[in-house]
């Protein structure tokens, strides 16, 4: 199975993101992208439900960080511990959301902190853009990760 199967699994394994239909399409090692429809994702104004924006980014910033500390052999409990949200313009068309490690983090040092401590977090951005590339919601959030229980 791939790492994108395995996080479309843990995706499609809670009823509220299955039934966004959330994809994981693409994953190089610095950005992952999710996709999901419109027409799971709709509000009463025919464009994207706020909550569909926001529930996206998270899942993207969720997946980045469990992606990122799988490859360094690390499996740990992931979770949100805090993000900022600004939607920007509605969208018309069907979702997607591409997740980054913030400009400010320092990988090696978030590494050394589970090493030392058995947890870490990480600043992570995400956005939503629209088919024209305009970005319409982005999120600013810390990932934490946890030994598992």
């Amino acid at each position: 199975m791939s790492e994108l199967d395995e996080l479309n699994a843990h995706y499609d394994a809670m009823p509220p993101v299955r039934a966004m239909q959330v994809r994981a399409v693409h994953y190089d090692g610095r950005v992952l992208r999710l996709q999901a429809p419109l027409s799971h994702n709709v509000n009463d104004k025919a464009c994207a439900f706020g909550g569909s924006l926001v529930s996206l980014m998270t899942l993207a910033g969720w997946g980045l960080m469990t992606l990122k500390l799988r490859e360094a052999g690390i499996r740990a409990e992931v979770y949100v511990a805090d993000s900022q949200v600004r939607y920007l313009a509605p969208l018309y068309a069907d979702l997607e959301a591409s997740a980054r490690l913030a400009d400010d983090v320092d990988w090696p040092s978030v590494l050394q902190a589970w090493q030392s401590r058995g947890r870490t977090r990480a600043g992570i951005t995400a956005s939503v853009a629209g088919p024209d590339g305009t970005v319409v919601a982005d999120l600013q959030g810390r990932f934490a990760a946890l030994r598992p229980a």
